[in-house]
């Protein structure tokens, strides 16, 4: 209106139109109708289509096709890829997928051409084992060479902090090894390793039916990389220092439905090769206990009783003497130490000592082992059903974050030596869990009251008693 006087000229038909399309677009956005920006796949729909040549060429086992996607002057990429291709020889697919999720995702360096860095997310399923895909995120640099878009690079990404998941498939030629209920994957050569792992596991399944009355496949996909680095890839981490001593990792999307299952088992050679019989044992039942528990894990199940339960399966059929299964929460009970709370999610964090880590399992165990033992077995799956309805998914704080926005990592059971066995890495907790506008502490408050609740209607008593009659369980078993 600049220049002119209010009310004194009639705007021209074309003024019209352009008011009402404004008043439109502003009323679209007040009552939340106005169209959903493109997505990434929308805005370059020839990356897109080019990503779904390169997954075609995967599910149809074409070399040439698969290496046509990438960019010939990438010579070193190219030449990985090559080797990555047949490493999936023996891999049994189902499915195989790629979607265009963002650019821009990554700071480029200095280079010629059009270029793109793309975030992609891969899915595959395993077939015979996964009805849902298993999801990971790529970085990649996208490059437009002769009118047409290819990959020249995986790495870019690095210095920024992303670099996404390597699949065992791109840590070397992958091996397997098939058992009743199992499927074992593992870039090692050494098939008397692999075949320890799938009879491990396949005695693993029903040892945890027997434990857990709920529906879940039964099945059991393990992978065993060569070293800790390749399981800190695998878990999208270029950090291998968090996962020392751990034996073995739970990938899982906790609370999903029984249909759709993408778990994964993971092995640190070097810490599961540590252990003595009985310690390989508890880590594999434990590990799939995780696995036939996720629909009924949620954010609001407290870590020390996802992993208490865990333990107490693997341990369900052994005499092992609660003070040696627990060897460091005995050693704090005979110091004069006895904790004053149930273990917190934060007690399973990674980084918070070996000695904290393996009170808080043995803690979250103990918990359970009193349950049964009071209540019974019955109860205890009861209230582990319970406590997962309870919130919602609301309200639980969470342990560390991993690479993936939306995985949380936990660390899984002792192994009856006093070292961890491995962390849980599920989907379901959030980072926060807390609305807008309330505070952590509050969260914590309602997970609470409501964990109350459900001891309250499951076991009769409601946390604070739970708590005393844990710690008076406690010094009565380990003193």
């Amino acid at each position: 209106m600049s220049g002119q006087r209010a009310g004194r000229r009639r705007p021209s038909r074309a003024g019209v139109a352009g008011c009402a399309a404004l008043l439109f677009a502003l009323l679209a956005q007040l009552t939340g109708c106005a169209p959903p920006a493109p997505s990434s796949a929308d805005r370059f729909p020839d990356v897109q289509r080019m990503l779904d040549a390169r997954a075609r060429a995967v599910r149809d086992r074409d070399a040439a096709a698969f290496l046509d996607t990438t960019d010939p002057r990438a010579t070193g990429y190219r030449a990985r890829q090559r080797e990555m291709f047949g490493n999936l020889a023996a891999v049994p697919l189902a499915d195989w997928r790629y979607d265009l999720v963002a650019t821009g995702a990554f700071p480029l360096p200095d280079g010629g051409g059009e270029r793109l860095a793309a975030r992609v997310r891969l899915r595959y399923r395993l077939k015979g084992f996964d009805t849902a895909p298993v999801s990971s995120v790529q970085y990649l640099t996208l490059t437009a060479r002769d009118g047409r878009w290819r990959i020249s690079s995986d790495t870019d990404g690095a210095a920024a902090g992303r670099t996404g998941t390597r699949q065992l498939w791109d840590q070397g030629p992958v091996h397997l090894v098939r058992g009743r209920h199992t499927l074992v994957l593992g870039t090692a050569a050494d098939p008397a390793r692999l075949r320890d792992l799938a009879d491990r596991a396949d005695a693993a399944v029903p040892a945890v039916r027997a434990a857990w009355r709920g529906e879940w496949p039964g099945q059991v996909v393990v992978e065993a990389p060569d070293s800790v680095g390749g399981m800190a890839q695998l878990l999208g981490s270029d950090d291998p220092s968090g996962y020392t001593g751990i034996a073995a990792v739970t990938t899982t999307e906790a609370g999903t439905a029984a249909a759709a299952p993408a778990d994964r088992v993971i092995v640190n050679p070097d810490a599961y090769d540590e252990l003595n019989d009985l310690g390989r044992t508890v880590v594999l039942t434990h590990e799939t206990t995780h696995v036939a528990t996720r629909t009924a894990t949620t954010a609001a199940t407290p870590l020390w009783l996802s992993e208490g339960f865990a333990d107490w399966v693997a341990y369900r059929g052994s005499r092992r003497a609660p003070a040696v299964a627990a060897p460091e929460l005995s050693r704090a009970v005979a110091a004069g130490q006895l904790p004053g709370r149930l273990p917190a999610d934060g007690d399973f964090g990674f980084k918070g000592g070996a000695d904290r880590l393996a009170r808080a399992y043995e803690g979250g165990w103990l918990a359970c082992r009193m349950i049964a033992d009071k209540w019974g077995e019955a109860k205890l799956m009861a209230f582990y059903r319970e406590a997962g309805k309870s919130g919602g998914g609301q309200g639980n704080a969470g342990p560390p974050a991993s690479a993936e926005p939306s995985a949380s990592v936990a660390p899984s059971a002792g192994a009856g030596t006093g070292t961890p066995s491995g962390p849980a890495v599920s989907g379901a907790p959030g980072p926060s869990g807390t609305s807008s506008g309330t505070t952590e502490d509050d969260g914590q408050s309602v997970r609470e009251a409501r964990l109350d609740q459900a001891m309250r209607a499951q076991l009769g008593v409601g946390l604070a008693e739970f708590t005393r009659q844990w710690r008076a369980y406690v010094k009565g078993e380990l003193h």
